[in-house]
């Protein structure tokens, strides 16, 4: 497997590892006020991956295949949020603020639907570096490792403060710290692993790419409106979460300008 592809697997979980070891170096109890912040980058990163490393390449793919260039990316899209839809409905997970259990009804401990419901973020991440990474690797399809590690640059900071919001929580619960680490880390692997099944099946993904990459954008958007912008506003210092958001728009596009005059 070329350099390139590796690294871009393992940019996103890095990301992870290091905002779970926050948990070494913070306090109890992360500050509500950094947590705001720290949700409205998770969807400000979701929102401009989607945008310009997903939406915007598949409508291009489309155009160059004589497609109609909206429908792959609309069909894709639905299909999606469908997707993560009928997952965030089936699988049981709990979130941070919440006490009521959701998906299917099982006896599963607080800490493992803690997991399942970040897990369940990180889905469409790694299949979206999956699909870029597959359309690298098959060529001839518009898509750049600029773009390739923009994204996964991207994610791997939206990571950051997942693996932070898992691990932090957990250890103010009376976990101690090397386990909520672990859980931390567990709640990103499904990242690399998404994406290297993703990456597989590339000569399935090859004639469907354009749909797959409005697929992922659509998953990733339901995470954003379902979840992450939810939990930034709820409560007190809300202006924080929205603040976080703009700013990660800003300094996503940044990152992405500076990769592109690299390479």
């Amino acid at each position: 497997m070329d350099t390139n592809v590796i690294l871009g697997l393992i940019i996103p979980f890095l990301g992870t590892v290091l905002g779970a070891g926050m948990v070494f170096f913070m306090r109890k109890q992360i500050n509500p006020k950094i947590e705001k912040i720290l949700l409205g980058f998770a969807a400000g990163v979701m929102i401009s991956a989607s945008v310009w490393s997903l939406m915007q390449p598949s409508m291009e793919m489309a155009i160059e295949e004589g497609l109609i260039p909206w429908l792959p990316a609309t069909i894709g899209f639905i299909l999606g949020v469908t997707f993560l839809l009928i997952l965030d409905s089936i699988t049981p997970h709990i979130h941070l603020r919440r006490n009521e259990q959701e998906g299917i009804k099982s006896k599963l401990k607080k800490v493992s639907m803690l997991v399942f419901a970040v897990t369940l973020h990180n889905i469409p991440e790694g299949m979206a570096v999956g699909v870029v990474l597959a359309g690298i690797i098959v060529g001839n399809t518009g898509l750049t490792l600029a773009g390739a590690l923009a994204l996964s640059i991207g994610i791997a900071i939206q990571n950051f403060p997942e693996g932070a919001i898992i691990s932090m929580p957990l250890k103010a619960e009376g976990i101690n710290k090397i386990k909520a680490f672990g859980y931390g880390v567990l709640s990103g692997i499904v990242e690399p692993i998404a994406a290297i099944i993703t990456i597989c099946l590339i000569n399935v993904v090859q004639p469907i790419l354009p749909y797959l990459l409005a697929f992922a954008a659509g998953a990733m958007i339901y995470v954003v409106v379902e979840e992450l912008i939810p939990e930034s506003q709820v409560g007190k210092h809300s202006n924080l979460g929205t603040i976080g958001v703009a700013l990660r728009i800003y300094i996503d596009d940044d990152i992405r300008c500076s990769i592109r005059v690299k390479y």
